[in-house]
């Protein structure tokens, strides 16, 4: 089967490499071409645009930052949306707003291409291990029709529903996610400038209620000045943005939401933009 695969960040080089190891045929396409060359040493052929990239594969899938940079590479000049064939699916996992995935899965309709929205939960080191999590919305049957690519990235398929479920399900988790990650930053620095054994304080969170997978790692991240992107600081800003949309949307307004992607925009001023979010503590300290 052919596979196209549009933006070889973080976490879309890793989804592209198991894709590859599972024996698929891939063409894959990124914005700053040396982020391919490594993937055709694997096998890979670098497609010259989104749509030479689309053009004859049986499943697109785009991992991307935004609603716009999704927009262009779909719909805009040279996009693959237009050079896919009747039939093939279209599937994105990248973390977007439920109008924009909503708007794509109409024109892709219109198209005669099949429409999933596929985002995910994990980061870096579960898209590496093909362990990441899908949280799917779109019909059923495309979902069938998908499942041996999703299976061959993740360890795990959710179908919530119809276009959209994905999208909101996914901006709660980055919601929640950002903020523990945001409070968490404050109560580090307050130990620290209480002047209290740092390691020890933090052991009490990671070992009682507080803890959470989340809160383990970045806590782990914090205290080390480890700051390797697993998940860089300006996207969990901007899917702070599209969370607390979301949820004004929905009648549920959010001072959370805006106060937690301010410590991440405040970060990136500090110049931590190109780093892990647990640098966020940076500013604080």
């Amino acid at each position: 089967m052919k596979v196209a695969v549009l933006g070889l960040g973080i976490m879309g080089s890793g989804m592209a490499r198991q894709l590859l190891a599972a024996g698929f045929e891939v063409a894959v396409w990124n914005r700053s071409a040396d982020k391919a060359q490594p993937l055709a040493d694997e096998g890979a052929r670098i497609a010259a645009s989104p749509a030479d990239a689309g053009n004859g594969a049986a499943i697109v899938i785009a991992m991307l930052a935004d609603d716009a940079v999704s927009r262009a590479v779909w719909t805009g000049e040279d996009g693959a949306l237009a050079a896919m064939h009747e039939g093939a699916i279209a599937l994105d996992s990248s973390t977007l707003t439920g109008g924009w995935v909503t708007e794509l899965a109409a024109l892709a309709e219109a198209r005669g291409v099949r429409f999933l929205e596929a985002p995910v939960t994990g980061s870096r080191d579960q898209a590496a291990q093909g362990a990441l999590r899908f949280l799917v919305g779109g019909a059923a049957d495309v979902l069938e029709a998908a499942r041996p690519v999703l299976d061959a990235m993740g360890s795990a398929t959710v179908h919530l529903g119809p276009v959209g479920s994905g999208a909101t399900v996914k901006l709660a988790n980055n919601f929640l996610c950002g903020v523990q990650a945001a409070s968490l930053a404050e109560a580090l620095a307050l130990f620290e400038k209480r002047g209290l054994n740092v390691e020890q304080a933090v052991s009490v969170l990671t070992e009682g209620a507080p803890a959470s997978p989340l809160l383990k790692a970045v806590s782990r991240r914090m205290l080390d000045r480890a700051y390797d992107p697993h998940f860089f600081v300006p996207l969990m800003a901007k899917d702070l943005s599209y969370a607390g949309q979301a949820l004004a949307e929905a009648g549920v307004p959010s001072a959370i939401a805006e106060a937690a992607r301010k410590r991440f925009l405040d970060a990136a001023a500090a110049g931590h933009g190109e780093q892990d979010i647990a640098s966020i503590i940076e500013p604080l300290r």
